[in-house]
């Protein structure tokens, strides 16, 4: 499969993923991260900031392979 249509179907893979991602990592800071100390607030909004990439990760390896 040539790298361009890789990209093209990794980006409609990001985005879906992150539309669907988004609202849950609100979800839980407004229901549950909200009431906690402001230190675990930092801990637990850096996690929820970086956890969406680690599951990306495989894919953005697949769109970047060379043809």
């Amino acid at each position: 499969m040539p790298r361009r249509i890789r990209v093209l179907i990794g980006t409609v893979g990001i985005l879906a993923f992150v539309c669907l991602y988004a609202p849950i990592a609100m979800a839980l800071a407004d229901s549950r991260i909200a009431e906690t100390p402001a230190a675990v607030q930092a801990i637990l909004y850096s996690i929820l900031g970086i956890g969406w990439i680690l599951p990306l990760m495989p894919l953005i390896r697949w769109m970047e392979r060379p043809d």
